[in-house]
């Protein structure tokens, strides 16, 4: 008979203690205690390969209670540690202070279960832990009243651990090509070049030139952001360079442009492809020699400052085209930034889901834990043609229209997620990727996915894109039956 590996689950609430129990029961000898006192005692007699311990308990809490195991030498196994989102910056002090890994509530008990498989191997193996530069967090659909845990089948990754995002302020990817953007920033930021941002609209350009002015040594000077594509060649001219009094009709005097309110820090020029010919001959002027006059004057004036760009154009096919100097192209492109669409990088959307829920919650006074499995896998796999901005906007709004504490399907905007590709059932065929969405008329796709599979849950899970574990859960709470495979 095949011995299991032990696993103590240190909880003070009932219900979830029992509930986690039940459910690793399977592939876990568990055993349980209601607080860290309880626990140090049961491992005098009984041994553990890994420990799942909640963060916030009374007495001796799970920061205690890491460093109590700490104390009885390298021989202690690895603890995991629970925290509610609240807590992060808590749950990352549990990180150095010697636990695992840190998974957020509520749980995702396919989540829980990886990071359990990976703490046991490190006890057999005897490897340390090693630091973690992102925590798995999964937003999950629960029933706090029955004390019954659902899984969804949907875990999210997060940028609890600040390592992404450390010293480069308002950016938030865990994904390779954002790590790569995050990179080039810190290496260009403090030089005096011209940086030019590409990418399509609402990807973050703003962002990245806000990073690159707090990470220079101009950060204590003005960052002035400019909109080209929001003003007429008139009024842009006179917003970046300033007017002499009588310069036009309405100058009745005189007014400093953004030039020079950015003297000695950054200046944004935003939509960079939108503007005048007749701009971008001054533009010029000021990149090769820092001066410029103000409209209807003729004083020189030099500025210090670093021009940062953005545009959403092909800007060397404007030039090809005759809409785009290309003397000012070439001085402007320096050094270019290009920030991938967020189709591009779906690493990325549960950890901005997560903070963009975060901020919507603190700016419209709601509190809401997350969301339903149906919506969180809605949200997951939308294209997001407006990239970020859309999906800010999308969280924002669904959390004012929300009711309860988990945002649903109802709550996201009318039509979300609707696509024009025949439905489900009415395709003979899997699609190509060989997986289905699972979203609102989950009961349905579970009945598809067995059909197609020969009623073999195994490759039902597959094909709906979870766990077998999973798949045998919804199938239960559905009242669904099928053959085992």
């Amino acid at each position: 008979m095949k011995t299991l590996p032990r696993l103590l689950i240190v909880d003070d609430e009932k219900n979830t203690r029992e509930g986690l129990a039940r459910s690793f029961r399977l592939d876990w000898d568990v055993i349980t205690a209601e607080n860290a006192e309880a626990a140090l005692r049961l491992m005098r007699t009984e041994k553990a390969d890994v420990i799942l311990s909640d963060l916030r308990m009374p007495g001796l809490d799970g920061l205690a209670f890491l460093e109590r195991l700490r104390a009885g030498g390298e021989g202690a196994p690895p603890c995991v540690i629970m925290t509610a989102y609240a807590d992060l910056k808590t749950g990352i002090a549990a990180m150095k202070a010697g636990a695992w890994d840190f998974i957020t509530k509520p749980l995702n008990l396919d989540a829980v279960e990886e990071v359990l498989k990976s703490a046991l191997k490190a006890s057999r193996q005897r490897l340390p832990a090693a630091p973690k530069t992102a925590a798995e967090a999964v937003i999950i659909d629960a029933n706090p009243s029955s004390g019954k845990l659902r899984s969804s089948a949907v875990a999210v990754k997060t940028a609890a651990v600040p390592a992404a995002v450390e010293g480069l302020p308002g950016m938030l990817g865990v994904s390779s090509s954002m790590q790569e953007v995050f990179d080039l920033v810190r290496r260009v930021a403090p030089a005096r070049s011209t940086v030019l941002i590409s990418g399509e609209s609402g990807t973050g350009k703003e962002g990245v030139a806000r990073a690159l002015h707090a990470l220079s040594d101009r950060s204590a000077a003005p960052f002035v952001a400019v909109h080209c594509a929001a003003l007429n060649a008139n009024l842009l001219e006179s917003e970046l360079f300033g007017h002499e009094k009588g310069a036009f009709t309405s100058a009745t005097g005189r007014r400093a442009g953004r030039f020079e309110a950015a003297d000695g820090g950054t200046v944004f020029l935003d939509e960079i492809g939108e503007i005048d010919a007749s701009i971008q001959v001054k533009l010029l002027r000021v990149l090769e020699t820092r001066s410029f006059e103000r409209v209807g004057g003729s004083e020189t004036l030099r500025v210090d400052v670093r021009i940062v760009a953005a545009t959403n154009r092909d800007l060397k096919r404007m030039v090809e085209e005759g809409k785009f100097r290309e003397d000012l192209y070439y001085r402007l492109d320096v050094i270019r930034v290009h920030l991938p669409p967020l189709r591009e990088r779906p690493d990325d959307i549960p950890a901005l889901l997560a903070a963009a829920l975060g901020q919507a919650c603190a700016d419209n006074r709601r509190q809401i834990r997350g969301f339903t499995s149906g919506a969180l896998a809605l949200l997951v796999r939308h294209p997001w043609p407006g990239n970020v901005r859309e999906l800010r906007n999308v969280v924002e709004g669904s959390v004012v229209r929300c009711r309860g504490e988990l945002i649903d399907v109802g709550d996201l905007p009318a039509g979300f997620g609707e696509s024009p590709r025949p439905a489900l059932a009415a395709s003979p065929e899997p699609r190509r990727d060989n997986s289905l969405d699972v979203g609102v008329h989950e009961r349905n796709l579970i009945l598809e996915a067995l059909r197609r599979a020969n009623n073999s849950r195994t490759e039902a899970a597959k094909l709906l894109g979870m766990s077998r574990r999973t798949l045998h859960r919804r199938l239960q709470e559905l009242g669904l039956e099928s053959g085992e495979g």
